[in-house]
């Protein structure tokens, strides 16, 4: 008994085949979305970590602690 069953996004296309081309796209979608997100919290990071030494006086102004920059500072880029 042969498999008869298509993806009805594109007919004609195996379902298995359709099925792997989604995940594929789907990892690549992930992929993207964590590099980007880290490159902002590494970006974000060094702008603090810029601040801070440059001009402590913004500290307060943008509402926070030296402990807390100093906490910010101190994670690593894949930690939130």
């Amino acid at each position: 008994m042969t498999n008869t069953h298509t993806c009805a996004a594109r007919p004609g296309t195996p379902v298995r085949a359709a099925s792997r081309r989604l995940l594929k796209t789907l990892r690549s979608i992930i992929a993207s979305w964590h590099d980007r997100t880290w490159r902002e919290r590494i970006r974000f990071r060094w702008q603090l970590r810029q601040m801070s030494k440059d001009n402590p006086h913004l500290i307060d102004d943008i509402g926070l602690t030296i402990q807390q920059v100093e906490g910010e500072i101190a994670k690593s880029f894949w930690e939130r």
